[in-house]
């Protein structure tokens, strides 16, 4: 194993479900009307918010089958993104109270709100339950199909915090399939086959993803690792990098595909020349994303997208690309 890389120092970015010396001081201080603004507040964070980025996802199928113009399809998509933050949210809350003690071993991760002790175990595993049954419910009234899906998921994130997490292997599946499941729900969601290419590009994508943020935890634990995550105390480095090359080139090939298959332009009625274009962008953005994981800096893959400017530039430039060859007909 790799010895551990001197990552630079820095506080705890803003919104990212992480605590201060100031929020401790505030929630166990003050009148016991603050102190319950506080302790919600507290719940909030260990939602994590700031990680429903993540269930942007629920847009692909749609905006690949060309409905996300109409009415209907896009609110119905919208109202999948709102109830894919409520289970994701009692997932996280959830996993929080497991993880508590390995979180507390973890340099940023002790000061979440559980770990922190701001938020008791026995709350954070009842509100969790609750956010994971409301969204499933609310499902069906969209539709029994997407009510299913979101319950795999639900079962999917029970069975990763309860036993298949400490599994080398099954936890990068497990993690990987819950982006794929979010992809799944919005075709569900809005009635749209979901293609076998787009099903291999985002099962790839997906696994570049989780990949890069354990082996970017393994270079800033080093062999510290294995108290925070058990797994990291079985993968290597190299096992790591080749996963992710494997992964990359997955999505490429995939993706590559999908855009010079002569049928995807002909459903939407365009120019193939604009599907074939949207390739460069994506092989640019995944070599420029490997580059950055190899860095180290893959650990919060939702904050790299968000601040990285040469991911957003490609980011936008593949999004116009695309809607072009499917709206600009």
């Amino acid at each position: 194993m790799e010895p551990a890389r001197k990552l630079p120092q820095s506080p705890p970015p803003a919104g990212c479900g992480l605590v201060t010396a100031a929020h401790l001081a505030d929630a166990s201080g003050g009148s016991p009307g603050t102190s319950r603004r506080s302790r919600w507040r507290a719940v909030l964070a260990a939602a994590r918010p700031q990680q429903w980025t993540k269930n942007v996802l629920v847009f692909a199928a749609p905006i690949a089958a060309g409905v996300a113009d109409q009415a209907s399809p896009a609110l119905r998509a919208l109202a999948t993104f709102g109830l894919f933050c409520l289970v994701a949210s009692g997932s996280y809350l959830i996993n929080d109270a497991l993880d508590v003690d390995a979180d507390r071993a973890h340099p940023l991760k002790r000061l979440r709100p559980v770990a922190a002790g701001l938020v008791p175990v026995p709350v954070a595993l009842g509100v969790g339950a609750v956010l994971e049954a409301a969204g499933v419910a609310l499902a069906l009234l969209l539709s029994w199909q997407l009510a299913v899906t979101m319950l795999v998921y639900v079962a999917l994130q029970v069975a990763y915090n309860v036993a298949l997490k400490h599994l080398p292997g099954w936890d990068l599946a497990c993690v990987a399939a819950g982006f794929v499941l979010r992809a799944i729900a919005g075709g569900v969601a809005v009635g749209v086959p979901v293609s076998q290419w787009f099903l291999i590009v985002a099962t790839f994508g997906s696994l570049l993803m989780v990949t890069g943020k354990r082996l970017a935890e393994l270079l800033e634990l080093g062999d510290g690792g294995g108290a925070h995550r058990r797994t990291l105390s079985e993968y290597s480095a190299t096992f790591l990098r080749t996963v992710l090359a494997i992964s990359a080139a997955g999505a490429v090939i995939g993706y590559s595909l999908w855009a010079l298959d002569l049928r995807t332009a002909l459903r939407h009625h365009s120019s193939p020349i604009w599907f074939e274009l949207s390739i460069v962008p994506v092989v640019v953005a995944l070599l420029h994303y490997t580059f950055l994981v190899e860095q180290g800096r893959g650990a919060r893959p939702e904050r790299l997208v968000l601040k990285d400017r040469s991911l957003q530039v490609l980011g936008f430039a593949w999004v116009v690309l695309l809607a072009v060859g499917v709206y600009g007909r």
